[in-house]
């Protein structure tokens, strides 16, 4: 299993917010570049990268900012928000990005996801916000009609590099990933699960490895307010992985 350590950017700098409230934020550092290079340096195999500018605009701001992310490690970078058209997908990997992460374009636009899958097999990750089982869109404002299982099985033919599962209430909490939404998820699902959400320990991190369809966990607010080390995190990793 992975740990992807997350930059969060917003008005140019490393933030972390609560349940997607734009008014809960906590900014971590003024230079997102560096952030993603101590990562790397501290043995992280790959990064989420998420412009909230976009997020909340619907369309990329922050993508001179991710371009220069991306040239600065050689560890892959996963980055999303406001991936609402073919164009800001297509700019995205001319930046250097690895894999983008899709989510209100593609819950609301079938086709748009299936054309984005065709282009770019495998390298296309769709998260699924869920707010109590429903898929969240627009930034987290708003909450469509469709269910996170639903969606997971309408996508099982789809050549997606994974399924990025985040439960807004737990975000940025620290209390804990909502393990039975993830177990759910896994058994629904045809592609690898990326958690996200609440992760606040390492025991949080130990149990996670034992999910089978779990690939990796997103963390952020518990590495940067230091309640998990990476380093700690990737040696449970490791451990459980030889088990």
């Amino acid at each position: 299993m992975l740990v992807v350590p997350a930059v969060d950017m917003r008005n140019g700098k490393v933030v972390r917010l609560t349940q997607g409230d734009p008014t809960q934020e906590i900014v971590y550092a003024d230079d997102p570049v560096a952030v993603a290079a101590s990562w790397e340096a501290r043995g992280a195999p790959r990064l989420h990268v998420v412009d909230l500018d976009g997020a909340f605009a619907g369309s990329p701001k922050q993508l001179a900012l991710i371009g220069a992310a991306a040239r600065a490690v050689k560890i892959p970078i996963q980055a999303g928000g406001g991936l609402r058209t073919r164009e800001s997908i297509d700019a995205l990997f001319d930046a250097g990005v690895a894999m983008a992460v899709v989510g209100t374009s593609a819950i609301l636009d079938p086709r748009f996801l299936e054309d984005a899958c065709t282009a770019y097999p495998r390298r296309i990750i769709l998260a699924l916000d869920a707010k109590e089982g429903k898929v969240a869109v627009k930034g987290w404002r708003e909450v469509s009609d469709r269910s996170v299982g639903e969606v997971a099985e309408s996508v099982a033919s789809l050549e997606l590099g994974a399924i990025l599962y985040t439960d807004i209430v737990k975000d940025g909490t620290l209390e804990g990933p909502n393990f039975e939404g993830l177990e759910a998820i896994v058994r629904r699902s045809h592609h690898p699960i990326l958690a996200s959400g609440g992760i606040a320990c390492l025991d949080d991190i130990r149990r996670l490895c034992t999910i089978k369809g779990v690939a990796g966990a997103v963390v952020g607010k518990a590495l940067y307010s230091g309640a998990v080390e990476l380093e700690a995190a990737l040696r449970v990793v490791a451990a459980e992985t030889v088990r």
